[in-house]
């Protein structure tokens, strides 16, 4: 999982942008489906271009690990403004939403509370150690294919870039289906 450090330097920024009003906290649930739709039109862009790169049609791996990422990326927004958060920003807005989806939903045990209610059928310690368990997930995957797809769109080579394309097209499809679920 992240370590401490990042995770406090997270909510040490996000305090920041509240005082600057980068993030507004108390808006109206808005531009939810907005977020949701465009979610899903790029994961739909991910599976089709992750065919036509296993049918040997072209070689896509990059857009679908971007399409991929863009995916878990609109469905975090549409997470926060379900809640109201209100992200202001024109430069930086992927590093602000990590950083609001960390402080708004993971360090204070929200996701984790979300998610052990969709396990709440379960025995309740197990439900209550999924939740924790799927919440610490589901934020390092969301940072590990931010970051990936900062790395691949910009650094690597076409032959690495297939070799992830299947894996970001997986995370974002799961990632996808569990905000989903707890939104």
């Amino acid at each position: 999982m992240l370590d401490e450090k990042k995770l406090q330097e997270a909510q040490n920024r996000v305090k920041g942008y509240v005082a600057e009003r980068i993030i507004e906290t108390k808006g109206k649930a808005e531009d939810v489906d907005f977020f949701l739709n465009n979610a899903e039109n790029s994961l739909q862009t991910a599976k089709s271009v992750l065919a036509h790169t296993r049918n040997g049609d072209y070689d896509g791996s990059l857009w679908v690990i971007n399409a991929g990422y863009y995916s878990m990326f609109y469905t975090v927004r549409a997470l926060l403004e379900s809640a109201g958060i209100k992200l202001k920003a024109d430069l930086s807005i992927h590093a602000l939403t990590f950083d609001a989806l960390v402080n708004f939903f993971y360090l204070n045990g929200k996701l984790e509370k979300r998610l052990f209610e969709v396990f709440a059928e379960a025995h309740e310690e197990a439900a209550e150690l999924l939740g924790k368990q799927k919440a610490d997930g589901l934020v390092q995957e969301y940072f590990w294919e931010r970051k990936k797809r900062g790395i691949f769109t910009y650094e690597t080579t076409e032959v690495a870039m297939q070799s992830q394309a299947e894996t970001s097209y997986n995370r974002a499809l799961k990632f996808n289906a569990e905000i989903r679920a707890i939104m």
